[in-house]
């Protein structure tokens, strides 16, 4: 056969292969179509962003700009009036409007959260155009309005309150969901499992060590986290409940290792299990909040995310870490990543298998 022959039968044997091998086609060609599906979603349709800020009492500057360019302005800027000003400013706390502003006289002040730089910044840049507008309105006369930007949290919160949950939640999602799937998977492939199985030791017992060192794991890898955030350096400054994170890790970690339990339990090889879990990881890290917030998402995208566990712990952390908000502010994420954990688990005792073949 002559070599031309020989390479057209290689490659035709390689390329079916590959066609055949359902992992690898899925890793190679659905994996970069799904980051293309969500950064399309999140990003595609973005123009300016759209920003919320509430009124506290009349502020007669905005409502004056919004008269005069009302298409322009309403297209980048949705306006709420309040008079209950603590209510407002919780509003801006929690992340469901992105600024709030008081007039007095010809004292603006506009009031933001560093939960989310961009946002706040949005709104502020917003504020600080509509005043220059109408302070250049008054032609040949000083500047009549005067803005001031204040920090809805303590002065000495920074954005390092809001990015240390969101990476540690990405750190223990990956370590959880990897750890769980590539144990079983090369614990069944190299005949640990069936060795396990005959030993004295009840397998719930070996099973049980091995969740409650992921556990001491994440324990630690938390306390790092916290250790190094709060150098000065960063500046980190952890809030009054801060500790129940410690429930919140150890309820999102129970929730990783089900999920990495039901791929070990039906990848037949470690090459599965790793492109699975790649599909899972990643995309959980992205949709969960961990290196973006999704408030200009599409809806769609935004329900998807709830899909993802990562979401609901990232929000307790960073409810109870970063916002400053009470125990009870976490009790619904502890109990989604909980029924995750009890579901999860189910799952794998169900797909279960003591052997490779």
């Amino acid at each position: 056969m002559s070599t031309f022959g020989s390479f057209k039968s290689l490659s035709r044997a390689m390329f079916l292969g590959f066609v055949r091998d359902r992992t690898a086609l899925g890793f190679t060609v659905l994996f970069p179509l799904m980051f293309l599906v969500i950064f399309g979603g999140i990003f595609g349709h973005q123009t300016t962003s759209r920003v919320t800020l509430v009124e506290v009492g009349p502020v007669p500057v905005v409502d004056q700009a919004l008269a005069r360019g009302a298409g322009e302005l309403h297209g980048v800027m949705k306006v709420e009036k309040s008079t209950d000003r603590a209510a407002a400013l919780r509003k801006v706390e929690k992340g469901d409007a992105d600024a709030v502003v008081e007039q007095r006289g010809t004292d603006l002040t506009v009031h933001y959260s560093a939960a989310d730089q961009v946002r706040s910044g949005t709104a502020r840049g917003l504020m600080q155009s509509i005043v220059q507008s109408e302070n250049q309105s008054a032609s040949g006369k000083p500047p009549v309005y005067k803005l001031a930007s204040q920090q809805v949290e303590d002065d000495s919160l920074k954005a390092i309150q809001f990015f240390t949950p969101s990476l540690l939640g990405w750190a223990l999602a990956s370590a959880g969901v990897f750890g769980a799937s590539q144990t079983l998977v090369t614990w069944r492939t190299k005949g640990i499992l069936r060795r396990l199985r005959l030993s004295p030791a009840p397998i719930s017992t070996v099973f049980g060590a091995r969740v409650a060192v992921s556990l001491v794991v994440a324990l630690v890898q938390m306390a790092l986290f916290l250790l190094v955030a709060q150098l000065p350096f960063f500046g980190l400054k952890l809030q009054e409940y801060w500790w129940m994170a410690i429930p919140m890790v150890l309820s999102g970690v129970l929730a990783f290792l089900a999920i990495g339990m039901v791929i070990g339990a039906w990848a037949k090889t470690q090459e599965a299990a790793q492109g699975v879990t790649q599909l899972v990881v990643l995309p959980m890290a992205f949709l969960g909040g961990s290196f973006f917030p999704l408030d200009d998402a599409p809806g769609w995208l935004k329900t998807l995310s709830y899909i993802f566990p990562l979401r609901y712990l990232n929000e307790g952390m960073l409810n109870v870490m970063g916002r400053g908000l009470g125990p009870a502010s976490a009790l619904p994420q502890i109990g989604v990543l909980l029924g995750v954990a009890v579901v999860g688990s189910l799952v794998a005792v169900r797909l279960f298998r003591w052997d490779a073949a």
